[in-house]
C-alpha cells in the first residue's frame, strides 16, 4: 500500500512533464508541415511579442491549422 502511494505521488508528476513532451511533439510536426522547425518559432514568437503557452499551440494545430498558419507567419516574420 505505502509503494502504491509513493508511485502515484511520483506519477502524477511526470504526467506534467509527459503532457509537455506531447505538445512540443505536435507543434513541431505542425511546424514542420509549414517549413519552419519548433526552436524558430519559440524564438520568433517571443521576439514578436505573442505570449502563448504551448498546451494552446498545441490544440491551435490540431484544431485550428489556420490561426496556425497565421502564428507561424508571425514568428517568420521576426526570424
Amino acid at each position: 500500500m505505502v509503494k502504491s502511494l509513493s508511485y502515484a505521488y511520483a506519477h502524477r508528476r511526470e504526467r506534467k512533464g509527459d503532457m509537455r513532451r506531447l505538445w512540443i511533439v505536435r507543434v513541431n510536426a505542425a511546424c514542420r508541415l509549414q517549413g519552419m522547425n519548433y526552436s524558430d518559432l519559440i524564438d520568433g514568437l517571443k521576439k514578436s511579442g505573442v505570449i502563448v503557452n504551448r498546451k494552446l499551440l498545441a490544440d491551435m494545430a490540431v484544431q485550428e491549422p489556420e490561426t496556425f498558419a497565421q502564428m507561424v507567419t508571425i514568428a517568420k516574420q521576426q526570424s
